[in-house]
């Protein structure tokens, strides 16, 4: 048997979270109610975040294809599940971005609903991945996503982005807060990882977790 060093097997999961994606996801569907969900049983990992919290840059540059998951110039536009089919290996599924106080509130309670159906009895959701701004660190709404989550048992991992925009002590602060934070919520996944689309930093941890969560390691 070999054993390998921690930072051997941390290189060998990037490796193999890098290859997930050598064949890049494709658009599968836009879900706007739960009758619309995909019917397989293959995995599916989820997006999450506040308007502009950078969701549809982390998600291309995860996937490796750029304008897969599009950006909208306007906050809070995007109002449906939009699922992406990664070789029906498994789906990522980018949620509608929350907190955009500009939107009417109808629009609001439409989303809030169809999210909470979808995490609601999703059992081939594995992980949700929980965007925060690391310029604003965790906000109220974002803790009430967490506690939603939490009552859904639905496992969640806290992504810190845009880390290129702030300083090294700042993100190092932001960061140990924010774990503090996480430490109070029963399905966050103890490991935050931190990442800049723009800078290309921390996407491979990122994929890493995908493998993890396949293998279930």
């Amino acid at each position: 048997m070999t054993f390998l060093t921690l930072e051997e097997q941390t290189e060998k999961l990037k490796k193999e979270g890098n290859d997930l994606f050598i064949q890049k996801p494709t658009f599968l569907r836009g879900v706007a109610s739960v009758d619309q969900l995909p019917t397989t049983n293959v995995a599916e990992f989820a997006f999450a975040g506040r308007s502009n919290v950078g969701k549809s840059s982390l998600i291309n540059a995860v996937t490796g294809v750029r304008g897969l998951a599009r950006a909208s110039n306007t906050p809070g536009r995007t109002q449906e599940l939009n699922f992406f089919d990664a070789n029906n290996q498994f789906f990522i599924v980018d949620l509608p971005g929350y907190g955009y106080a500009a939107a009417p509130e109808k629009m609001v309670q439409a989303w809030t609903r169809l999210i909470h159906d979808y995490l609601r009895g999703r059992v081939q959701l594995k992980r949700v991945f929980l965007l925060i701004d690391s310029r604003h660190g965790l906000k109220e709404v974002d803790v009430k996503i967490m506690k939603m989550l939490d009552a859904a048992a639905v496992s969640y991992q806290i992504i810190l982005t845009k880390i290129d925009k702030i300083s090294k002590a700042q993100c190092e602060k932001v960061f140990a807060e924010t774990v503090e934070k996480a430490k109070l919520h029963v399905a966050a996944y103890p490991e935050i990882l931190v990442t800049s689309s723009e800078k290309n930093i921390g996407i491979e941890a990122v994929r890493a977790q995908f493998v993890k969560v396949l293998k279930g390691i």
